[in-house]
């Protein structure tokens, strides 16, 4: 996979026959975006499976990257077994909740509690790698007055603050999670698990993200979160920690230019689009006839329609 020349335009082709037995072949390694890549909500994109499958028995590494925080990695590999894709060990799976639980064991101080806005399975995660949490759930202000919302009652060994997605996300953790900030100032780490501003459902509408939350926090902190997932290289790091990656023959494949595509970009991957997600091929146009470095880092080495159309390149 040959290295683009520095201020090179990037152009995206599309990826089919000759080129993709090329592109293919002298990969070892692909990372994969679940949800629009490999299936919309509960069913398989078609054909994926199967190209998936002769990935592997082709001896390909294929690793799952997702900025998902509501499922565990165990949930993951259920979902991939039960819609026909090949068996994967929770090892080869790396969400944003995990990666979240994974940062904050490195970075926290032996004891050290997190305050959680996120789901079970990011508590979960944490609980796994061995951090004390609290925090998911429903939570009620603790009393009429703002006075008795600054004098709840706080946990002190909290050291830090994770934002996942929270459908249970009120004013009262808000408050909380301010409080926190405030008493342990720097000390106190900031961690979101994504920056998705917005998930697209089924029928074109579509639902606030966890990026709505972790900026809601920011706000009201008056400081930044260090975000683990896509497109932070984090979370590519921590791929590279558990096997041995060589960027220039690993491909990331995605449906999101803004966070597949950019991490694979500044990470030195062959990126491949997938136009079964939220991203438009008129869209990466745009991009590519632009002139501005922010605009151009987000334009794929590549695009198929469907992960179905590798089928051709992989065999029989």
């Amino acid at each position: 996979m040959a290295a683009m020349a520095v201020g090179e335009p990037r152009r995206c082709r599309r990826l089919e026959a000759e080129a993709a037995r090329a592109v293919l072949g002298a990969a070892d390694t692909l990372l994969f975006d679940c949800d629009g890549v490999l299936w919309r909500g509960e069913a398989a994109v078609g054909g994926a499976a199967a190209a998936l499958g002769r990935l592997a028995a082709a001896g390909k590494r294929l690793c799952y990257v997702t900025n998902n925080s509501s499922r565990t990695r165990a949930a993951y590999t259920e979902k991939l077994r039960r819609l026909g894709f090949p068996p994967a060990e929770p090892r080869h799976v790396f969400g944003s909740a995990y990666c979240a639980a994974r940062y904050l064991r490195q970075a926290l101080p032996l004891g050290a509690a997190a305050y959680v806005l996120g789901s079970p399975a990011l508590a979960a995660e944490l609980e796994a790698v061995g951090v004390p949490h609290l925090g998911p759930g429903p939570a009620a202000l603790p009393g009429p007055a703002p006075a008795d919302w600054a004098q709840a009652p706080l946990d002190p060994a909290v050291r830090a603050v994770l934002v996942g997605f929270d459908e249970h996300f009120s004013y009262a953790k808000l408050c909380q999670a301010l409080r926190y900030l405030l008493r342990g100032g720097p000390d106190c780490l900031l961690v979101g698990t994504n920056r998705d501003h917005r998930l697209p459902l089924e029928g074109g509408t579509a639902i606030p993200g966890t990026g709505c939350l972790v900026k809601a926090v920011e706000t009201a902190a008056q400081r930044e979160a260090f975000i683990v997932g896509k497109p932070n290289r984090y979370m590519f790091d921590c791929v590279a920690s558990e096997f041995d990656i060589d960027p220039a023959r690993t491909i990331m494949v995605g449906d999101r230019l803004d966070t597949d595509i950019l991490m694979g970009n500044s990470c030195g991957l062959t990126t491949l689009l997938t136009l079964t997600g939220v991203t438009t091929l008129d869209e990466v146009k745009g991009h590519q006839e632009s002139d501005c470095p922010a605009r151009q880092s987000l334009v794929p080495d590549y695009y198929v329609d469907s992960i179905a159309d590798l089928l051709p390149a992989l065999g029989d």
